[in-house]
């Protein structure tokens, strides 16, 4: 299994063994269920669909409900599929914990950044703006960004004001400091995408384990 849904409790700080403080963001990592297991037989591919964090019967279709019973399973409120291999042993109403990530030196944290709605260029893109003083008119503008007769038109990808974050984002090779099993969350050195309180997946690192092998 490639990773576990969590979500994003806040950051801290902790000493390592040699008494050196350390950036950390403490992730709530399930506990996951498995919602439904995909075959190569019926589906044409191996993956779990695991959920996370509980929801209300009246808030889901018949339908979704249904698939929740099902499975044998409360009904969850986030579902994401990971790949698996054939020879996983993993089935409907299996749970997937903190201590997944035993053993494992570094992940990737996927989330939603911060939308922090429409903003110019200084903001959005740390642009130094115009002179402040001297009678100046364009102190946060962008200024021109037309061409001449030919072309005729802006460059496709102008840096220009629009809608700043709220995108998807993925931080690679985030270093485990702490895996805590019985509070089912672990401690990563850095920060990952989105606010307090958002969800993230957490997948065991891709690039360093291609390094490794």
């Amino acid at each position: 299994m490639q990773g576990i849904i969590g979500r994003k409790i806040g950051m801290t700080q902790v000493f390592d063994d040699e008494g050196r403080q350390v950036p950390v963001t403490v992730l709530e990592v399930g506990p996951c269920v498995v919602v439904q297991r995909k075959r190569q037989a019926t589906d044409g591919y191996e993956a779990v669909q695991v959920g996370f964090i509980d929801q209300k019967k009246q808030r889901l279709s018949k339908a979704a409900l249904t698939r929740f019973e099902k499975a044998g399973v409360a009904p969850k409120r986030e579902l994401h599929e990971f790949v698996v291999d054939a020879s996983s042993e993993l089935k409907e109403g299996d749970e997937v914990k903190a201590d997944f990530f035993d053993g494992t030196e570094f992940v990737d944290v996927s989330g939603v950044t911060k939308g922090r709605g429409f903003q110019g260029v200084v903001r959005r893109y740390r642009m130094g703006g115009g002179l402040s003083t001297h009678g100046s008119m364009s102190h946060r503008r962008i200024g021109s960004i037309g061409q001449n007769t030919s072309p005729a038109r802006v460059f496709k990808g102008k840096k220009l004001p629009g809608q700043m974050g709220n995108v998807n984002r993925t931080q690679l090779n985030l270093k485990v400091i702490q895996v805590r099993a019985d509070d089912n969350a672990i401690l990563v050195r850095g920060a990952v995408p989105g606010p307090n309180g958002g969800l993230v997946v957490v997948r065991k690192s891709v690039k360093k384990a291609a390094k490794a092998s």
